[in-house]
């Protein structure tokens, strides 16, 4: 059975949630606090964190930091953060502090299962959406076996979910990837799924790749993006 953390102080949706993901057969443990929750997550060893944004006492952001610095394989669980509705602050900080998603509240128990049962079924997968080796495009230098990062010199700070994206872009350099097929190679989310996850994982990636990350990463209005090489950084390795 899987295991779920929850992490919500607002005890009516704590309960709520609790009930209905243990009617979906997930074991569930739920916790008013993110220090009650840091406390049992390494003997607990969760599949996957559900987490308030807004806590008593630490903020589910720096759980979730906290959850991404560790040394074991608890760092690689799927998480999910619960913004207000239309805190578009708050989705942004959530997915680049290392959340793989958010839901927006009010939500429904039948969204928020069909988000969990995608993250765990991708994450159960493991399967790597790229080689390994380095690769060298104009600027951007990318160390896959170290997942190391590099723009015109500078290590970029990526998390789990933009680096799976920018790999994934990159090995399908050569012809535009549809929205649709991002959602459901990186998140396994189906059509019918309504989310901006994606546009807020592509807003934060070509923010952290710096003034030429939207020239890597171009817009494809109505289809979705491609991964382009600068012709000014193409002429200067020639």
């Amino acid at each position: 059975m899987q295991k779920i953390f929850v992490i919500e102080d607002d005890e009516n949706i704590r309960n709520l949630v609790k009930i209905a993901l243990e009617g979906y057969g997930y074991q569930v443990l739920a916790f008013e606090t993110a220090e009650e929750a840091l406390e049992l997550v390494g003997k607990e060893q969760p599949d996957l964190a559900v987490f308030d944004l807004m806590l008593p006492g630490m903020d589910g952001l720096s759980a979730i930091r906290l959850i991404r610095n560790r040394d074991d394989e608890i760092k690689n669980i799927p998480i999910i953060v619960l913004t207000a509705k239309d805190k578009e602050y708050d989705k942004v900080v959530g997915l680049d502090g290392g959340a793989d998603d958010y839901i927006t509240k009010p939500f429904g128990v039948l969204e928020l299962a069909a988000r969990i049962r995608s993250l765990l079924r991708r994450s159960a997968e493991q399967q790597p959406v790229h080689g390994t080796g380095k690769i060298k495009m104009g600027g951007l230098a990318v160390d896959t076996a170290a997942r190391e990062v590099v723009m015109n010199g500078e290590t970029v700070s990526l998390t789990y979910k933009e680096y799976e994206l920018l790999m994934y872009l990159i090995d399908n350099r050569t012809r535009v990837v549809e929205r649709d097929e991002l959602l459901n190679k990186l998140w396994d989310y189906s059509a019918d799924i309504e989310t901006r996850t994606l546009d807020i994982h592509i807003r934060t990636l070509r923010q952290k790749l710096g003034e030429e990350g939207c020239k890597y990463i171009k817009t494809i209005r109505s289809v979705g993006y491609r991964f382009v090489i600068p012709q000014e950084n193409d002429n200067k390795e020639n």
